[in-house]
């Protein structure tokens, strides 16, 4: 009996834990500031959980160069409420605006490649707040092969849904 009463209080236990831990939003839309000259840079961000631990990120980067960057994440609870960290890949396209002389006129240059992530994720309790510090360097792939290491950003978003 005694086996029986701590392992039902050992599942209620990890139960409850995983609830406090569980993802506190389905999805958010904000803005990322980025410090580097990355290909997907300054952009509007959209996060989309698929489950407690994955997300899909969307980036639309806006300016010179104008990209498109899709991510999937995975995100690990830490030890304070509303705190996670989290890792991650995925690729972009972007436009890179020259100028090319012979012609005399501005042309964009496709730019494909990938990217990595890692980072911190908190959610504001009782406000649709979240804040995320992030780590991103880009391989360029095509028209040219470039890394760019130094992509930091910061996030805020509006969060909704549970």
């Amino acid at each position: 009996m005694k086996k029986i009463a701590f392992f039902l209080s050992l599942s209620l236990a990890v139960l409850v834990a995983g609830t406090v831990r569980a993802q506190e939003y389905k999805s958010a839309l904000g803005v990322r500031l980025s410090s580097a000259a990355a290909t997907v840079n300054n952009a509007i961000s959209y996060k989309q959980f698929v489950n407690e631990k994955t997300a899909f990120e969307v980036l639309f980067s806006f300016g010179d160069p104008v990209a498109l960057g899709a991510l999937v994440e995975f995100h690990k609870p830490l030890s304070a409420a509303g705190l996670q960290y989290f890792y991650g890949a995925g690729g972009y396209l972007g436009f890179n605006k020259t100028y090319n002389p012979n012609k005399q006129r501005n042309e964009s240059d496709p730019q494909i490649g990938a990217m990595g992530i890692i980072g911190l994720d908190y959610k504001f309790s009782g406000i649709p707040l979240n804040l995320s510090l992030d780590w991103k360097p880009e391989l360029n792939l095509v028209s040219d092969i470039n890394f760019e290491p130094a992509a930091i950003g910061l996030s805020a978003r509006f969060t909704f849904g549970k």
